[in-house]
């Protein structure tokens, strides 16, 4: 029996993880074998989880591959440049705001609702001009229906998934960028997005 990959998947902001649900028994299908790295998006301190973060890759041994999902995808980028020791394999990014975030801005704008975002949240959003320097092959998805929350406190550039524009999500040094027909929610949901993941997390370059 051929032994599946590792994958460590961090979710976005305002999850558990239970979300990727769905995602993850279809790239289990793909010979993918998805854990994920949980923390809370609102109260918990950045160093820590990054700390937290940074072992969960090392327990997963060299070359695990690597998921994130919004937030999930900046605690990746911000882990492997505080460690950049870590081995790891292909990474894929979906709907990741590494250019900043103008949802992030109008929340935060919103009387009383700064705190939604919390301490960790709020550091990792407002950065920006990120780059990708490591040998590992990465891989930018992005949604364009533009269907969500964001939309509605925030002047976002056409096209976005809803949260994050396609723009925000375009990572320069990146090997390879692919959009879908989805929403932000639906990146986890989307079976194409699935298979477009599974390509790259096991190829290193999207195969669709």
């Amino acid at each position: 029996m051929v032994e599946s990959a590792s994958v460590l998947f961090v979710h976005g902001l305002w999850m558990t993880g239970a979300e990727g649900l769905l995602l993850r028994q279809r790239l289990g299908a793909y010979g993918l074998s998805v854990t994920t790295f949980r923390y809370g998006t609102t109260f918990d301190r950045l160093a820590d989880v990054i700390v937290r973060l940074a072992q969960a890759i090392r327990e997963q041994g060299p070359g695990v591959r690597l998921l994130g999902h919004s937030l999930g995808g900046l605690m990746l980028l911000r882990c492997l440049a505080d460690h950049p020791t870590l081995e790891i394999g292909p990474v894929v990014l979906m709907g990741c705001p590494v250019n900043g975030s103008l949802a992030a801005q109008g929340l935060a704008r919103i009387p009383g609702a700064g705190w939604l975002l919390g301490e960790a949240a709020a550091e990792l959003l407002h950065e920006d001009a990120r780059h990708w320097r490591r040998h590992s092959p990465l891989g930018v998805i992005a949604g364009d229906v533009g269907i969500g929350f964001a939309a509605l406190i925030a002047d976002l550039p056409s096209p976005h998934d809803g949260a994050i524009s396609v723009e925000e999500a375009r990572l320069r040094g990146a090997s390879d960028y692919r959009t879908y027909q989805v929403n932000h929610m639906g990146l986890l949901t989307s079976a194409s997005v699935a298979r477009g993941v599974a390509g790259f997390l096991n190829s290193g370059r999207f195969t669709d």
